[in-house]
């Protein structure tokens, strides 16, 4: 992913509701934290929820995870709905901006818009592109790209500079049909985990966060936020 380097996103629901904002998304639905994954801490959180953001740390374990699932996947095959909006990353520390992308372009017919707005026109105009072709049209998309520099300075930690290695790393988790789908645009393809519903996608999407944590135990940089109606 050399090439286009953008300030990291920091994991801030404040910073992800304003930048949505700047880029037209009306604030029926905002981001709020998930504080905690046991049943008493996830019923705070306001319902319902039509998207889920996992910030967590990619480490050497996560790392080989990742290559035998995608080995397991590319042999054993998985059923991916055409209706799932997913784009590939090709701008380094632009992981927050696509994890946004993918919630929000995966519940448009949930989300309401201001009538001239830059993210409504980015996803109309890109929907049919493939994943790769996604990525090259947000290395061109001005808008989206000023928005994300302001918003990455906007946050309660300091900016780190452009060119310092980040190892976190955010991924979406959405409801496209009944299933399950988490999108990472360093991925090849979305992941599907299986059935969900309106009523337990949060639930559903925390179950699988769990098992990021489960496998870096030593880890405690994971932070989980969810997409509410307000």
């Amino acid at each position: 992913m050399e090439g286009q380097r953008w300030l990291p996103l920091e994991a801030n629901p404040d910073v992800m509701n304003q930048f949505l904002r700047q880029l037209g998304l009306l604030p029926t639905w905002q981001f709020g934290d998930v504080y905690g994954m046991d049943p008493e801490l996830l019923s705070m959180v306001p319902r319902p929820v039509c998207a889920v953001l996992l910030l967590f740390p990619v480490t050497e374990k996560y790392e080989s995870y990742r290559l035998q699932e995608e080995a397991k996947i590319k042999s054993q095959g998985q059923e991916v709905s055409s209706e799932v909006y997913f784009m590939k990353q090709t701008i380094g520390n632009a992981c927050g901006t696509i994890g946004l992308i993918h919630a929000v372009a995966n519940n448009r017919d949930r989300l309401e818009f201001d009538p001239d707005s830059a993210l409504k026109k980015f996803l109309i105009e890109s929907s049919s592109l493939s994943p790769e072709q996604k990525a090259i049209f947000l290395e061109k998309d001005e808008s989206i790209r000023v928005t994300h520099e302001s918003s990455a300075q906007e946050g309660q930690t300091e900016a780190p500079s452009i060119d310092e290695k980040v190892d976190l790393h955010f991924i979406a988790f959405v409801n496209v049909g009944g299933q399950l789908y988490e999108l990472d645009g360093r991925k090849p393809f979305p992941i599907v985990h299986g059935k969900t519903a309106e009523d337990t996608f949060l639930e559903d999407a925390t179950e699988v966060c769990k098992k990021f944590m489960a496998r870096d135990p030593e880890e405690l940089r994971f932070t989980v936020v969810a997409l509410s109606k307000v």
